[in-house]
């Protein structure tokens, strides 16, 4: 199984239950090739199928997927949600670094210019895109 890429917790995520069936643990474990953490207030049984919605992309921001974990925490859930194929899960890094990068520059505060913006943002690309790149993606796809 691919890498869950951790979301940063101050951007809202919704996960919604699919109307879809669930996928059995070893279908999935066989055919994830990673996907996101989150933490949610309430937890989901494993193979679920959901739809992650990041409000803050926009309202397109939306990826099919299912849950691959759930961890109980000390406030709410950790959950692993698998993406089942590279476009899916190619547009759904996207939006996380979209996310981080967000998050980057809200911790750095920029105050003045959109330029500091702009250098925050290419700050954490080059040391951060790497992780999101389509060439990452493609090695969980290819790997057995």
């Amino acid at each position: 199984m691919g890498r869950f890429l951790p979301h940063p917790d101050d951007v809202p995520v919704e996960l919604t239950l699919r109307k879809y069936a669930c996928i059995s643990r070893q279908r999935l474990h066989t055919i994830s090739l990673g996907g996101m953490a989150c933490n949610y207030h309430r937890a989901w049984r494993h193979g679920t199928a959901l739809e992650v919605h990041m409000p803050s992309l926009g309202e397109n921001a939306r990826y099919n997927g299912y849950v691959a974990w759930c961890l109980k925490r000390k406030r709410g859930y950790l959950v692993g949600i698998a993406f089942v194929d590279e476009q899916t899960l190619f547009s759904a890094r996207m939006g996380e670094q979209v996310c981080q990068i967000a998050r980057y520059c809200r911790l750095h505060e920029p105050r003045n210019e959109q330029q500091c913006i702009e250098a925050l943002a290419l700050d954490w690309v080059e040391r951060h895109a790497q992780d999101y790149s389509q060439d990452r993606v493609h090695q969980a796809f290819v790997q057995p």
